[in-house]
């Protein structure tokens, strides 16, 4: 990811490489055809479905737009200023003006920009071991790699989570990333309606499902614990009120609410109670993830294989800065199980990077370690 030996290096970003408009095949190109909406939330015949790469659009003779916040598997929309709104299918409105074409290297007008970071490919012998990622693979690297992009993202970036409630099980994963919250290192959230319920089930009981997040005893009647914790949410009105009326005083959810980070519950079909924060609706919760998603510059998901391929869903590969300089996005993903790191890495994107480890341990650990670097 970075050329350099980066262990103890200052992390630096790789430099954004546009296209070249000059080569003939570019600066021959047509404009690229914009068709109108007819009924909503049906995009034309023909229409070009964006990816996960830098995308421009040739919208007039020797003007190629760049869309600044994509997302794969959407339509592209030319807005009257002659900017590209990148929109998902259920939104469409009559009249909306949708990319049509489906040659992606400047025929109809449309350019995918693969390779706009130059990534360097490691060189591969014919036949090599090991090639893949599998539960005997070195991480070391992907370690240093995170420690020092975490650092230089506190400061230059947007650090969203992707959190499944296995960090909450463990009293020292649960307080490492309490840590982390206070610290800096977490700018937004999004989880599921379990990470928020056995935290704030730690923070009143000091249990998870009932069972101690310390001694893993059990508690007498610990399967009510999750469930009054719920209640006692759904009295206060809300993880805020409950905060704030000093009835929920310290935990994940209460770092974020102090610190004023932003999160978004997504909840699914099977939720007790859930949490009066929890979206029900799948549609709003995905609007509401899209806000944070379209500001990450770096994704740390864990252990939640369903809300990490949602949030990789949403996320481009790049990023538009505020200063019109364009950044990658990195995508961390970390599981136990093979399949699920996997399934989210592959996502035709070399900045996803894949750490099989156990999610509570990988917590501590990175906590220790940025410890140690501040």
């Amino acid at each position: 990811m970075v050329s350099q030996e980066i262990r103890g290096k200052m992390f630096t970003l790789p430099r954004f490489t546009p296209p070249d408009f000059s080569a003939p095949s570019l600066r021959e190109a047509p404009a690229a055809q914009f068709r109108a909406v007819e009924k909503a939330g049906v995009a034309p015949e023909g229409y070009h479905a964006t990816s996960i790469y830098p995308e421009y659009f040739h919208v007039r003779k020797g003007e190629w737009v760049l869309a600044k916040e994509s997302r794969m598997d959407c339509v592209a929309l030319l807005k009257d200023g002659g900017e590209i709104e990148v929109k998902e299918f259920r939104r469409l409105a009559p009249g909306d003006l949708v990319a049509c074409g489906r040659q992606e290297n400047g025929e109809e007008g449309i350019l995918v920009h693969t390779d706009a970071f130059q990534w360097q490919r490691p060189e591969q012998e014919k036949f090599a071991f090991r090639t893949g990622i599998s539960r005997e693979t070195s991480f070391s690297y992907a370690y240093d790699e995170l420690y020092n992009l975490l650092e230089h993202d506190r400061e230059e970036g947007f650090l969203l989570w992707v959190l499944g409630p296995a960090v909450t099980f463990d009293k020292d994963s649960r307080d490492s990333l309490i840590a982390m919250i206070d610290e800096g290192f977490v700018h937004g959230l999004l989880a599921g309606n379990a990470l928020a319920t056995h935290d704030i089930e730690a923070a009143l009981f000091g249990t998870a499902l009932g069972q101690d997040i310390y001694t893993k005893i059990h508690a007498r009647l610990g399967h009510y614990k999750h469930l009054d914790a719920i209640n006692r949410i759904r009295q206060a009105g809300s993880i805020r009120a409950a905060v704030e009326s000093g009835v929920l005083t310290e935990g994940i959810m209460a770092s974020l609410v102090k610190r004023e980070v932003p999160f978004v519950l997504a909840g699914s079909i099977r939720d007790d109670g859930p949490l009066p924060d929890v979206f029900t609706n799948t549609s709003e919760a995905q609007d509401r993830m899209r806000l944070l998603a379209r500001k990450a510059t770096t994704v740390i998901a864990m252990a939640t294989q369903l809300h990490s391929i949602a949030t990789g869903n949403m996320v481009p590969s790049y990023r538009v800065m505020e200063d019109g300089t364009v950044r990658p996005v990195y995508f961390f993903i970390i599981d136990m199980s093979e399949f699920a790191a996997n399934k989210l890495a592959d996502r035709g994107s070399l900045t996803a990077r894949s750490i099989l480890t156990n999610t509570q341990d990988f917590v501590v650990n990175l906590h220790r370690k940025l410890v140690r670097k501040g």
